[in-house]
């Protein structure tokens, strides 16, 4: 073997498609598989690439033994068992397969949906029984039903196709759908809350974040119709399990069918288990033959490119070749996109993303589509990265328009980012103080000075005594700590706006009691991956 040949470790099963491709391309390509991370770190130091599925887990411990590693892939989607940040820190690509899975888990989000309509698990269940329970066992046709879409992604964009051909009505809640978008697609766009009293089948297919964690539990659930059916086969967490099984038990919905959990495998104590309105399966949304192949030849032909020609695709941490000096405010222009991606409250048609000063505008065309990351990463089904991010956002009709100047006012070099809506438009600001300390200097037109933090709490009220006093009084009563504060106004006793850190984020009944305690005009808390 050449000393320049790259070897590749294949640490998990996989489709043997993938080997064949490593290796017609003259790469070195070893299969080892179930090691445990002592045993990884024992031999990672000999590999340049190494391919992983869910089993195992690419520790920061395992990237630091890897002297040699350029690049992890895993085939498939979620990248929750490999350590990004250490992987990033250390130079090494983590690429995934976003795309060879998106099939197999429409067409299994499709099956629940009739398992669910026709009792499929319980009569399968009562037949093996030896029981004749045609009475117990009745249906609802799919016909002339309403069906829900929580997130019109790439999958909700299949499962909204077959569901055309079934002849249902689809009402869809995504904040990034278009008027446009959702009349080329037939559906109607409506509010989340509407879609849970309308829907007679409630099907989700958004990413898991900290907006969507339990974003579904008894109290939703109490929204929906007496014989309304859910169905998740996205990610665990999304539904409150325990609260799901006590709607299910009281009769609150018809039926549920889930293929994912918030801890997998599912618990034997879980009370999902043991009752007739719910349908199980262990994860079966990417089980397919042809998922597997395909997700095993992604990833191998993505090996090849990067090995041969030295092209990355689909790397979750794509800025891990940044130029050092830029990185800061490619990191800081992700932020802004983060936050206005939080303050609209409409789709966003035109995304502008501003470069002024010497080094900024020089990279500009990298840092607006980092501005654009940050928007599209906050509500994202799969992860978003500077190569992908451009047709993402052409699929949800926003339009990014990039603008710079080598002269910046007040500041050596500053990034802005504004997003206008139908009815309204809004811009935040940022700079990095020596190069590399990051600060946010403005929102909508109110000068402050604050560092990002992964929580922000931002308010805009009437500019009178005592109102900070309050804000803080409030969340002092609910044990949630301040970490900085930044007050910006524009004119004396006129308009004023406040960000504050918190080390913690605030529960919905402290903010609503903020709402109904202070006179404020608008409120928002912000969740930023800084």
């Amino acid at each position: 073997m050449a000393e320049d040949t790259a070897r590749i470790l294949i640490a998990d099963a996989l489709d043997e498609a993938a080997i064949r491709i490593l290796e017609d391309a003259g790469l070195s390509v070893d299969t080892t598989t179930g090691l445990s991370e002592d045993e990884l770190c024992d031999i990672i130091g000999d590999y340049r690439g190494l391919v992983v599925r869910s089993a195992t887990h690419v520790t920061a411990r395992v990237i630091q033994a890897g002297g040699s590693l350029q690049i992890v892939g895993r085939a498939g989607v979620g990248v929750d068992n490999i350590d990004q940040d250490a992987a990033t820190r250390a130079g090494i690509v983590v690429e995934n397969t976003p795309l060879g899975n998106i099939t197999s888990a429409a067409e299994h989000a499709v099956a629940l949906l009739f398992a669910a309509s026709r009792n499929i698990s319980r009569a399968d269940r009562d037949m093996q029984a030896g029981r004749w329970n045609k009475k117990g066992c009745t249906g609802v046709e799919l016909s002339g039903k309403k069906l829900g879409i929580v997130g019109l992604g790439k999958v909700g964009n299949i499962v909204a196709s077959v569901a055309h051909s079934l002849d249902m009505d689809i009402l869809v809640s995504d904040p990034y759908l278009t008027a446009g978008r959702a009349s080329e697609m037939r559906v109607r766009k409506v509010d989340f809350e509407e879609l849970l009293r309308e829907a007679d089948f409630v099907s989700v297919h958004t990413p898991l974040t900290e907006e969507t964690r339990n974003m579904i539990g008894l109290k939703q659930l109490r929204m929906m119709k007496p014989t309304a059916r859910l169905i998740n086969a996205a990610r665990g967490g999304i539904l409150n399990e325990s609260e799901l099984a006590q709607a299910l038990a009281e009769g609150v919905i018809a039926g549920a069918a889930l293929d994912v959990y918030a801890n997998e495998p599912l618990e034997d104590e879980s009370p999902l288990r043991g009752l007739d309105a719910i349908t199980l399966t262990p994860h079966l949304g990417a089980s397919t033959e042809e998922a597997q192949t395909r997700v095993a030849e992604n990833i191998a032909q993505q090996f090849v490119d990067f090995f041969t020609k030295g092209i990355i695709h689909n790397a979750v941490n794509v800025d891990v070749r940044l130029n050092p000096r830029i990185a800061p405010f490619a990191h800081l222009a992700e932020t802004l996109g983060q936050m206005i991606s939080s303050i609209v409250n409409h789709p966003i048609q035109k995304l502008e993303v501003g470069c002024y000063g010497p080094l900024v505008s020089e990279n500009a065309e990298e840092l607006s589509l980092m501005g654009l990351r940050g928007v599209l990463r906050q509500a994202a089904e799969e992860p978003i990265t500077i190569v992908n991010a451009p047709l993402i956002a052409r699929a949800r009709g926003i339009d990014l328009i990039e603008s710079k100047s080598e002269r910046a006012a007040n500041f050596s070099n500053l990034v802005t980012v504004a997003a206008e809506t139908k009815c309204s438009h809004h811009i935040v600001a940022g700079t990095c103080f020596d190069g590399k300390d990051a600060r946010i200097v403005q929102i909508d037109g109110f000068f402050v000075d604050v560092k990002p933090a992964e929580y922000l709490l931002v308010m805009f009220y009437p500019d009178q005594p005592g109102m900070v006093g309050r804000f803080g009084t409030l969340l002092g009563e609910a044990d949630i700590n301040i970490g900085n504060m930044a007050v910006g106004r524009q004119e004396r006793r006129g308009q004023a706006a406040v960000v504050l850190t918190l080390d913690d984020p605030v529960p919905e009944d402290v903010l609503e009691k903020i709402r109904s305690s202070v006179p404020i005009e608008r409120l928002h808390l912000l969740h930023l991956a800084v």
